[in-house]
């Protein structure tokens, strides 16, 4: 085949700048191949290089006694005790999501649980957090039912238990939908297995799927604004077969029990070029490719395309030689390919070869290693002005209430989960529907709680408080259940950092995330970042998902009853009434206005103690959040099938949304046993109510429970249904 020539146009179309591309001529001394031309738009792109936030991202506190492997890996990992670890990670696929919703989104599943399993680890658990346009745009309809199935389809038929996560509508969405996807997996501690190769003239090994033309340049596309062309990307979406995704697990599993494996990486964006640039450089060595062993599902591909693919459920291995045959028989016995295309070398080459033409031969290294880095200009955001109470009407609170309860915002999201498989491995302690999900870990008393949390609009009004909030809230989610929090992972999801504005926003959330995480021992093991995430110039809220796992040693501690007629209502921490940007503003008066709740980290931190130490008194519990008091106490009492009347109507108080708080319910006895305990440990709880009869009150003002019920559960099905 012909090579195009390297003319302007087409280096622009391959996300390469001027002064990039002169950069590349001075590595190489020469014009690249088109092929190498495509290796450096992959491997310098921003979904690949973090050019644009690996200097905030290094702020970012990552270390701490629980932490087995931190950022770098395929997924972060920590220590569970008894010789476990969980090994975790959350990751954007935004973009193909947008293109194509079923395939992007279930490709999306299908990479994160790559992650988890290419380091030694049975997955056991995901999540999604989910970010679409307004209501009525003629897209979300398609993309909500899309979106979900496509997240359905494959989990299902993969077999992995979705445990929690996170549905928004917002218009700044319209354009450019957010689809996080989130995977966690159990592993020997002491049988995790890494990237980076060692040994000159070692095989490196292609294992799964075949190679197609699905997915060329996907990296590339994804680190793009939209535009009228939109449509034209469609061709970079991925497809993707859970089937054959599970036999690659068993496979994979199986094959490290044989101590075949030197190093292991899935092929994920960019595919072959990155997980071989990636194993090399770990290990200090070059890698030489032989194209013409690489299985391929379609006639006539070229160099090009082949490493470019970003065809799914593919691995790449470097083998100790000796095992050859005991691992190739592993992975014929999957039906599953297993093909030796290359070697490890000692010299500083990425050298590709296609049948006897030498495709590319770069500095291996100086791709991986000399990625652009960029200091982008960044202004502080300007801060909103702090809402004057006054200027929010007083509303009657059972309106109020059910009008956040219509919204999809804030209705149950069991349309949605319903069409997960929510039970499979018949270890799911606690389904979808509440703060964190619970699984037990399979022969022992512990159990893994997971979370996944972030407030746009907060983040949108003050990055630093929204940054921390994100943080705060995942750390609550898991206190609410008596578990001790562990780590955390993030999808840092921003418009486009070219503007000192969006990178502003960026930076003052990775400034919030970096001091909460550090407060509350939380560290940062795994993430993904997604930059110009815009359609036309217009930017999504900056997104910063914050996915955390935590830990319960003894399910005797865990908090999970229900409220019961008679359970005493209490709320732990400072009820002021913020009403700045609160859900009820939003969705009642549709303003977003005013500063973002601020966050006391020491409080966080008390408070969470706090729920811990007592649990024994705690009969059910839940954090405050998103329209306040009044929603918290209502979902917890629809879920238990319970009226609950409080004693105030006052509206900032009902619906304010000041952090740091839980609705508690318990027995008069251990509401005094509490009272008594925060007296001690001089933190705030205060009674606000009962949980009684079948009707929700709130002062005066009363309806049954039962009404409520259907439309919190029936509103958005009659909306996307």
């Amino acid at each position: 085949m012909q090579e195009p020539a390297l003319t302007p146009e087409l280096i622009e179309a391959h996300g390469l700048k001027p002064d990039e591309y002169d950069r590349i001529l001075e590595i190489i001394g020469r014009e690249p191949t088109f092929t190498e031309l495509g290796i450096f738009s992959a491997m310098w792109n921003e979904h690949c290089s973090y050019k644009s936030s690996k200097k905030w991202l290094r702020t970012l506190p990552t270390t701490g006694p629980q932490v087995i492997c931190g950022p770098g890996e395929n997924a972060g990992v920590v220590d569970i005790g008894d010789g476990q670890a969980v090994v975790f990670k959350m990751e954007s696929h935004n973009h193909p999501s947008y293109i194509e919703p079923y395939q992007g989104a279930a490709t999306g599943v299908g990479g994160i649980l790559r992650d988890v399993f290419t380091m030694g680890a049975r997955p056991i658990a995901a999540m999604n957090s989910l970010s679409f346009g307004e209501v009525s745009h003629p897209k979300t309809r398609q993309l909500v039912h899309g979106v979900v199935e496509g997240v359905g389809g494959y989990g299902n038929c993969f077999g992995v238990p979705t445990v929690g996560g996170e549905v928004r509508f917002d218009p700044a969405y319209n354009g450019n939908c957010l689809v996080n996807a989130f995977a966690a997996g159990l592993a020997d501690a002491d049988k995790i297995f890494y990237s980076a190769a060692s040994g000159v003239g070692m095989p490196v090994v292609y294992l799964g799927a075949k190679t197609g033309r699905d997915g060329v340049g996907g990296a590339t596309m994804a680190s793009a604004e939209f535009d009228e062309t939109i449509e034209e990307k469609r061709p970079t979406v991925q497809v993707g077969d859970p089937f054959t995704e599970k036999r690659l697990m068993e496979a994979t599993l199986e094959l490290m029990q044989t101590g075949a494996v030197i190093s292991i990486q899935d092929m994920g964006a960019a595919g072959l070029t990155c997980s071989a640039v990636e194993m090399g450089d770990k290990g200090g060595l070059g890698v030489k490719l032989q194209l013409d062993a690489v299985p391929q599902r379609e006639t006539g591909m070229t160099a090009y395309e082949m490493m470019l693919s970003e065809s799914q459920e593919r691995m790449l291995m470097v083998l100790r030689p000796e095992k050859e045959a005991e691992a190739r028989a592993v992975f014929e016995k999957w039906d599953l390919d297993f093909a030796i295309v290359g070697e490890t070398i000692a010299e500083d080459r990425f050298l590709i070869l296609h049948g006897n033409d030498v495709k590319a031969d770069l500095p291996l290294a100086t791709l991986s290693g000399s990625a652009p880095e960029y200091d982008r200009p960044w202004v502080e955001p300007t801060l909103p002005e702090a809402l004057d109470p006054a200027s929010v009407p007083g509303v009657d609170p059972i309106d109020g209430l059910r009008a956040l309860i219509a919204s999809p915002n804030y209705c149950s999201r069991q349309w949605v989960y319903e069409q997960y498989d929510t039970m499979v491995m018949a270890d799911s302690a606690r389904t979808p529907g509440q703060g964190a999900g619970l699984i037990r870990v399979h022969g022992t008393e512990k159990l893994l709680a997971f979370t996944s949390d972030v407030t746009p609009r907060y983040v949108a009004a003050n990055p630093v408080e929204g940054g921390k909030q994100a943080v705060a809230e995942a750390y609550r989610n898991l206190s609410a259940l008596g578990a001790v929090p562990l780590a955390s992972t993030d999808n840092l999801n921003f418009g486009n950092p070219e503007k000192p504005e969006i990178m502003g926003q960026f930076v003052g959330a990775i400034k919030g995330i970096g001091e909460a995480v550090s407060a509350l021992d939380m560290p940062i093991v795994s993430g993904n970042v997604s930059l110009y995430n815009e359609t036309d110039g217009t930017a999504i809220l900056p997104t910063p998902t914050i996915g955390a796992v935590g830990l319960i040693r003894d399910p005797e501690t865990a908090i999970t009853g229900e409220a019961r007629e008679g359970h005493v209502a209490l709320v732990l921490g400072e009820t002021h009434g913020h009403l700045g940007q609160s859900a009820l503003l939003a969705e009642v008066f549709n303003r977003v206005e005013g500063d973002a709740p601020p966050v006391d980290l020491d409080a966080e931190k008390r408070h969470g103690d706090f729920i811990r130490a007592n649990h024994a008194l705690i009969k059910a519990c839940t954090d405050l959040s998103d329209g306040g008091l009044a929603l918290a106490a209502f979902e917890m009492a629809e879920a238990a099938g319970v009226g609950v009347h409080l004693d105030s109507d006052d509206t900032a108080t009902l619906f304010g949304e000041d952090q740091g708080r839980y609705l508690i319910a318990c027995n008069f006895d251990q509401a005094e046993a509490l009272m008594i305990a925060a007296g001690q440990a001089g933190v705030m709880l205060a009674s606000v109510g009962r949980f009684t009869g079948d009707t929700v009150r709130m002062g005066r003002s009363e309806a049954p429970l039962s009404d409520l019920s259907e439309v919190f559960r029936g509103s958005f099905g009659a909306t996307f249904g």
